[in-house]
């Protein structure tokens, strides 16, 4: 597997997934500030993948605050968190990151600065330790709703280059291949940036996993024939409700699962699942640049000009989808009661 984001003496260097598969590059770092720019210009992506990297970048603001009092101290690093939120704002493993790094911050009041930065990086070393192992470990449980021989369909790209390794929707699919599964995967090309075609493909490839890939408007044709078993995606959120945000044109692969009584199931953390949220109406669906549409790189595709609305993110209702896969164990609906109880909450 690719090594997705890791830390490299003071620099923080991740896979500069925007030139993959055809060019294998590494992204460099410096500052908190080009961790940000590496958010939004696509360098990284994928949920928890976005959240290691914010805190690393998070540790490499801390190091140059350039203060001893505490509470400057925190004044500094709080506002280099929510610039950090607002760089893509659908996701809420960002903000988890952000949150958890913000609290250690605060528990440490009273300790020298240097040793506060050095703990955050040792912080952000941790939750990349941690992402690998819970994803390892969604894949060991998810793997139990693949049949002994399938064919899976997968949107966009839930592997290791979406997360710190291993990855989620494909953590499900690489579990159930080391179980002895006779697998074979179909990925959507995922328009615009052709996640599936560039990455997943890639991921599967390396791994000796048999793949094909599909137009994004083949699936409902396939799922017809019957040539697709189940489906499982990966998220960006999930809602109170069970609804879930993730690449855009997932929810049009869970209608057709429904119709076509596919089972759909979404693999995500428990990081993922954002109680403050009641329904997939009130998550925040980033909208991103009309060239992504009418060009691919440099070239243009449509006419000069040509207007484009590109939302980066759909809501899929959780009537369509079967399970949600967790680190925790598996949700099935009702949801609201499912993952409640899964958060540890009444109700």
């Amino acid at each position: 597997m690719v090594p997705t984001i890791k830390w490299h003496g003071n620099i923080v260097r991740m896979i500069d997934q925007r030139v993959l598969p055809n060019t294998v590059r590494w992204y460099d770092c410096r500052g908190y500030g080009d961790v940000i720019a590496a958010i939004k210009k696509m360098v990284i992506r994928g949920a928890p993948a976005i959240g290691v990297a914010a805190a690393m970048g998070l540790a490499l603001g801390a190091r140059v605050i350039g203060t001893v009092s505490h509470d400057k101290f925190m004044m500094r690093f709080e506002k280099m968190g929510r610039q950090m939120i607002e760089a893509r704002p659908t996701a809420v493993n960002l903000r988890w990151a952000v949150e958890r790094m913000n609290r250690l911050a605060r528990d440490m009041a009273g300790v020298p600065v240097d040793e506060l930065a050095a703990s955050l990086r040792r912080e952000s070393e941790l939750m990349l330790e941690q992402d690998i192992g819970i994803n390892r470990e969604m894949g060991k449980i998810g793997q139990a709703l693949v049949p002994e021989k399938a064919t899976i369909l997968t949107h966009c790209n839930a592997g290791s280059l979406a997360t710190g390794g291993y990855g989620t929707a494909l953590g499900v699919i690489r579990a159930a291949s080391e179980a002895g599964k006779d697998i074979a995967v179909i990925a959507d090309e995922t328009r615009p940036w052709l996640q599936g075609l560039r990455l997943t493909a890639f991921e599967m490839m390396e791994e000796g996993i048999p793949v094909s890939v599909i137009a994004d408007n083949a699936a409902g044709f396939l799922m017809r024939r019957k040539k697709i078993d189940l489906v499982v995606t990966g998220a960006d959120r999930i809602a109170l409700n069970g609804d879930v945000a993730n690449k855009i044109g997932t929810y049009q692969v869970a209608v057709l699962a429904h119709e076509n009584n596919v089972p759909f199931y979404v693999a995500a953390p428990v990081s993922t699942i954002d109680p403050m949220t009641e329904n997939g109406d009130l998550i925040p669906v980033e909208e991103r640049a009309p060239e992504e549409i009418s060009r691919i790189g440099r070239r243009l595709l449509g006419p000069e000009g040509v207007r484009a609305i590109n939302p980066a993110f759909d809501i899929t209702p959780s009537r369509y989808v079967s399970a949600i896969i967790t680190e925790r164990g598996i949700v099935r609906p009702p949801y609201g009661r499912g993952i409640r109880k899964l958060l540890g909450e009444k109700g």
